[in-house]
């Protein structure tokens, strides 16, 4: 049965942009290849780490939001753990109250860009 799931990763800071997203496009590609469909991808660039990981004080974030089985994500966790250019990684399995909040974050109802969308409803209002 298909679950959804929600990675992030955090990626060597040292790599070039173009590395970044070779390496990016390969997990998403090994997702693929076990029947995962990749629901959203968020690519949150370069952020400062809370702590020193590896003598690195800063990494390469990105978000993959899927729907597959419990084998892609243990063929997932099994890459990051033999790539040496992964600092730290998450997977959490969404429920339906969190995928929910994801499409409304998505579509603006919550989180950052609510008072964005707002304003343009606003603008649209008064055209």
């Amino acid at each position: 049965m298909l679950q959804q799931y929600e990675t992030v990763f955090i990626l060597t800071p040292v790599l070039s942009e173009d590395d970044a997203k070779s390496i990016i496009n390969a997990y998403v590609d090994l997702l693929k290849s076990h029947g995962a469909e990749i629901v959203h991808q968020e690519h949150w660039g370069l952020r400062n780490l809370r702590y020193p990981i590896r003598k690195k004080t800063t990494g390469i974030y990105h978000l993959i939001e899927f729907k597959g089985t419990g084998k892609a994500v243990e063929n997932l966790e099994v890459a990051f753990r033999r790539d040496e250019n992964v600092l730290r990684y998450l997977t959490v399995r969404l429920d339906k109250y969190a995928i929910k909040y994801n499409e409304d974050k998505r579509a603006g109802l919550v989180g950052r860009n609510k008072k964005v969308n707002q304003k343009k409803a606003e603008e649209v209002a008064t055209e």
